[in-house]
Order: structure tokens, then sequence, then C-alpha cells
């Protein structure tokens, strides 16, 4: 086990930016990704599970879930498995957050704030291959902006390839450490920005208490399951690829991994006392096979 904790994992990712103790390192992050946009002094965490409002209507969980001291609501989430689509699975929760933002009665004159998604996603979004793509709303023809009540930040961290010595703003500092934080020996930039001082404070895992420690290993556990069944995947798509054609075998193989994974959700929530209808919005899986695990 490396000297600091793993970001990719659900642990990791909620111990460094979804706690009270840690909030300053968000606000800190906020403010280098909108960097002459805005600044944020201050943040309230929510709750991150947004339940349906209507009956059959899918439950929303984010990873982290707070509103600012203005305002605006902001989701933030790791994203480490690809989907079909997570565009619209990430367009969907913002829609959420600014419906639940409607008051009841006619006095009400839709006065919703911003809401701004960041996904960090350890996988690429697109052909494009872009490190962070900001989505917006515009006009079609003149480019200027329409609303800014709706923002959408991707970071695609695969494709981050800078040294240490390379980086030249806080933005792409964080994206380094975030990237290499579990082979880390020392903690970088502390002399460019005292938060990363903090964060040493925070990732450093042997400060973890006992019952964290077991959460963590448990995390990282189901982290390394999830990076062998895509491997398996990957491998049994390319097997296969030499009977029905090669690129239709990768992803057969790798829809079985994804297969494969929804069961392993759906059994942890599960776990945890999730009703069957809850299980089944989450992962879209039949009621019948909920019940089966």
């Amino acid at each position: 086990m490396g000297k600091f904790i793993n970001p990719f994992t659900d642990y990791g990712f909620k111990k460094i930016f979804g706690q009270e103790v840690s909030k300053e390192l968000l606000i800190e992050f906020l403010n280098d990704l909108l960097e002459g946009e805005r600044v944020i002094t201050d943040l309230t965490f929510l709750n991150n599970e947004q339940l349906p409002e209507y009956p059959g209507d899918r439950i929303a969980i984010y990873d982290i879930y707070c509103t600012t001291d203005t305002g605006e609501k902001i989701i933030v989430e790791m994203q480490n498995r690809s989907q079909v689509y997570f565009k619209e699975r990430a367009l969907y929760y913002l829609s959420h957050a600014i419906v639940r933002q409607g008051v009841k009665g006619e006095s009400w004159k839709f006065d919703i704030k911003a809401v701004y998604g960041v996904f960090f996603i350890n996988f690429l979004l697109d052909e494009n291959h872009k490190l962070r793509t900001d989505v917006i709303l515009t006009d079609r023809e003149t480019g200027k902006l329409f609303s800014d009540k709706l923002r959408q930040i991707f970071i695609a961290l695969p494709l981050f390839n800078k040294t240490e010595t390379e980086c030249e703003t806080d933005f792409e500092r964080w994206i380094f450490v975030l990237n290499n934080m579990e082979t880390l020996n020392r903690m970088p930039f502390k002399a460019q920005k005292a938060v990363f001082e903090k964060l040493e404070e925070i990732v450093d895992v042997h400060s973890l208490s006992e019952e964290d420690r077991v959460r963590y290993e448990n995390s990282v556990n189901a982290y390394r399951d999830y990076l062998a069944t895509i491997d398996y995947a990957a491998k049994k798509g390319s097997e296969e690829g030499f009977e029905e054609g090669f690129e239709k075998g990768i992803e057969k193989g790798i829809e079985k991994g994804r297969r494969e994974e929804k069961f392993e959700t759906a059994r942890n929530l599960k776990s945890l006392g999730m009703t069957s209808e809850q299980i089944m919005q989450v992962t879209g899986l039949s009621l019948t096979e909920i019940e089966s695990l």
C-alpha cells in the first residue's frame, strides 16, 4: 500500500473532496478550475442522495453535492467506468438539480441558481481527446452565451501527461497530484500552494483510523476488481474477435464485463439496505434479476 490514498476509489475521492474537514480542498480546487470567472468563498455539503419525486422516477446519487455561499449547486463526481450514455447521465443529474429548485405556489418566478457539474473521468469522453471539455448553453449562430444556469466540465484524466516540473497552473498541479497520488513518496507543490500541505495530511494512509483503513482497503479492492473485470472483458473480446470480427468481439467482451459489474453493484446496494425498486433504478437490472441475488 502506498503512502497516500488512491483518489480513484470511492472512499479516497470522498475523503479528499467530500467531507467537512476537507472542505477547504474542494473550495480551492473549484476556484482553480474556475479561475478568472468567479471566486467561491464558502460552500455547504448537501444530501448526495436525491430521492425521486414521482413513482417510477430515477433516484439520483452523486459523489458530492454542495451549494456555494451564493446559492449555486455543484455536483462533483469521479467516474472510472465508461458508459454508453454517460453524457446523458451527466445532463440528467444537472437537470434534476435544477428542477428541485422549484418552489410551489404562484409567487415563484423561476429564479433558479446556476448548476455546475464537474466530472473527473478515468476514460476518454469521445473521439476529440481533450483533457478538459467545458459545456455551456450558447446561441448556435453567434456563439454568445444564452444562459449561465447550466455548466458541465469533464476532465479526462488519462489525457494528462505532464510531469511535475511541467505543470504551470494550479489546475494542472491538482490534476498531476490526483493522477499520481498513490505512487508519490512526497506531496509536491507545497511551496507554490499551501493547500497541498492540508491535502498531504488528509491523504496520508498512516493517519487513517483503524475503521477508516478497513473502509479504504475495501474500496481499493472494489476498484481493483473493476480493473480486473475490464481487463478480462478486453482480453475476452480480443479472443472472440478472431471469430466474429475484432472490434465486435471487443465490444461484446466489454459489454459482458459491464453486465457483471451491474450485478456486483446491485449486491453491494442490497447489502446497504436499498430496496429492489431503488436498485433497479440505479443499475437498470430487472426486478427479477435483483431479487435473485
